[in-house]
């Protein structure tokens, strides 16, 4: 059974892997975790500062500027005072894609704010496929927009795209800013370059990274390493900003700029650029184009192992937990070591995250544990059925009290004390002449039939059997579980037993054949319980008052059937009329021993 559960586990996780992401809500969400808390001990670059539109913004700029969207004067200003600290590069996380009909000296304005610099970035937003009617020639608008012509380029390919309109198309050194969103709407990933039937459109950050000498991977995107949690890039209040270049004597530093990545972008409430990110539900977007920004600067984005690595991992491990199953080990310790091992994958993906690599095991780990609970349930019911078995098999030698002590307490719970028992002991006589003309097979067929009959009268009257010693049986009545009545029941046993001897020979064919029983009964004191070495224990009595009844089963030959002790008849009370046969030498004792029989017990 073990290898069809291998099988079917080893499809379920190709299928989860492949196809069904089941699980990969709750990857995502531990991964995130893990990112979020690496976050917080990396620093974000120094040389990237946002210059933020928030909140106290738009209300200290409502006397200047008025309502949102300001003319675009106001960011011409803004502008200016930038490019006297002579900043690397100006990026707006703005848009720019309508003119202003009813301001547009505001836009020449801005436009000329523009003359000279080489250093401004504009935002062009990608759309949706949509009709050809509201699409661009790529050819056409190529350099404009900074269109990569790749070998594959379809020269009648046309782009949705929204360019910055308000502004010269000759200052037009634009990038798209769409941010990839995963399936559970949370922002992991940025575009870097967006491949439209073989024309590539860089993102904002993969153009300003290029213009500055950073290198720009040739890639549809890249995993977006976090660094400095929700407070994210070094920020200005727009308001401040401009505010003090407006000032005769300007109260911040006049170079704090110089040699900077300016990211002019908002994160107000109402301007709805707040994204879903590792870092939190509320992200500034214009902190995810600068992260961006900052990963091609250093290098630094996430990278992921190859595909196939961590499929091939969870295979080899659900290969060893099915092994130490197959080996029998204890369920128990195989779940220890999987627990150390979980332990040592989740600290080591931790540990890939702060090294930049993004390694998605937690699936993996879940399947694991779903491989190893099924194969803990599958041990379960299968030594619960083993169990079953053995209490069938052992139930037929074993009294079934003994048994049912067994399983229900794991032990006896009284092994090793002293108890008030009677012992029984039956041998056969005659058999030699039963079986003298039987081969061995038919031989031992006989003696297993017989004692199937009499074993069946001992259990059946509460007695526990304990032993075959040759063709003799050894039984007992009073342990494990008490009976004030064990003499009673004891001799109540040798009575059938004693009849069920004569259906026997009947069966055998054997009425006219010595073919005979001797049966010996003594009650009294024995030491009871699980008696034997630590490989091996039965649960058995010893004492005097075992050999006794040994001792006595001998004396009935040519006596009578069934001889019981006088401590026997004592303890039957008036249960049973008994024939005295008088004293009997026995060995090891000094005195003679009273001797009866029960009254239908078979005298001779």
């Amino acid at each position: 059974m073990r290898l069809p559960l291998f099988i079917l586990m080893l499809a379920i996780a190709a299928c989860e892997l492949l196809f069904l992401h089941v699980l990969t809500p709750l990857e995502n969400n531990v991964l995130d975790r893990m990112v979020r808390a690496q976050a917080l001990g990396k620093t974000p670059s120094p040389d990237i500062v946002v210059v933020n539109i928030d909140d106290p913004s738009l209300a200290r700029m409502q006397d200047v500027a008025g309502a949102w969207p300001w003319p675009r004067a106001v960011h011409a200003e803004l502008l200016a005072g930038l490019q006297r600290q002579s900043p690397r590069a100006i990026v707006f996380d703005i848009s720019f894609v309508e003119r202003d009909v009813y301001r547009p000296e505001s836009d020449q304005l801005f436009n000329d704010s523009l003359a000279g610099s080489t250093n401004v970035y504009f935002p062009v937003v990608r759309l949706d496929a949509g009709g050809a009617d509201a699409s661009l020639p790529a050819a056409a608008i190529a350099n404009q927009i900074g269109l990569i012509r790749t070998g594959r380029a379809n020269p009648d390919a046309r782009l949705r795209v929204m360019p910055p309109l308000a502004v010269d198309p000759k200052y037009w050194r634009t990038g798209s800013i769409n941010m990839l969103s995963d399936a559970d709407g949370v922002t992991r990933h940025y575009e870097l370059f967006g491949d439209h039937d073989g024309w590539l459109l860089p993102s904002l950050p993969a153009r300003v990274a290029e213009s500055l000498g950073y290198a720009a991977p040739r890639q549809p995107s890249m995993l977006l390493s976090w660094s400095g949690g929700m407070a994210g890039f070094r920020t200005i209040s727009y308001a401040d900003l401009y505010e003090d270049f407006g000032r005769e004597h300007p109260k911040r530093p006049a170079n704090e700029l110089a040699g900077k990545i300016v990211i002019i972008g908002a994160d107000a409430t109402g301007l709805n650029d707040l994204r879903h990110t590792p870092l939190g539900a509320n992200y500034p977007g214009v902190q995810i184009l600068a992260t961006a920004l900052d990963n091609l600067q250093h290098g630094s984005m996430m990278r992921k192992p190859p595909a196939w690595q961590v499929p091939v991992v969870l295979m080899l491990s659900m290969t060893a937990l099915c092994v130490l199953f197959v080996r029998g080990a204890q369920v128990l310790l195989i779940g220890a070591g999987l627990a150390a091992f979980s332990a040592v994958v989740l600290l080591g993906v931790y540990w890939a995250i702060g090294h930049l690599w993004l390694v998605p095991a937690i699936s993996a780990l879940l399947l694991l544990w779903i491989y190893y609970i099924a194969c803990a349930l599958q041990a379960y019911l299968a030594e619960r059925r083993s169990r079953r078995q053995a209490v069938q098999m052992f139930s037929r030698f074993v009294n079934p009290h003994v048994v049912q002590q067994l399983v229900q307490n794991g032990e006896l719970a009284r092994s090793g004390e002293a108890r008030d028992i009677s012992v029984l002991f039956s041998d056969i006589r005659g058999f030699t002449t039963l079986s003298e003309n039987r081969s061995p097979q038919e031989v031992v067929a006989l003696l297993n039939r017989y004692f199937t009959l009499q074993v069946e009268v001992v259990f059946r009257h509460g007695g526990s059997l304990d032993k075959f010693i040759g063709d003799c049986i050894m039984a007992f009545w009073g342990a494990p579980l008490d009976d004030p009545d064990h003499a009673r029941h004891a001799v109540e046993a040798a009575l059938e037993m004693a009849e069920v001897l004569q259906r026997f020979k009947k069966e055998m064919d054997a009425t006219e054949l010595d073919f005979d029983v001797g049966i010996g009964i003594h009650s009294g004191p024995a030491v009871v319980g699980l008696i034997g070495s630590d490989q091996r224990r039965e649960y058995t009595a010893i004492g005097d008052t075992v050999n006794l009844a040994s001792r006595i089963e001998g004396l009935t030959k040519g006596v009578t059937r069934i001889l019981v002790s006088s401590d026997t008849v004592e303890r039957c009370g008036d249960a049973f009329e008994f024939t005295p046969f008088g004293a009997f030498d026995v060995k090891g004792r000094e005195q003679q021993v009273s001797l009866f029989g029960p009254k239908g017990g078979g005298e001779r």
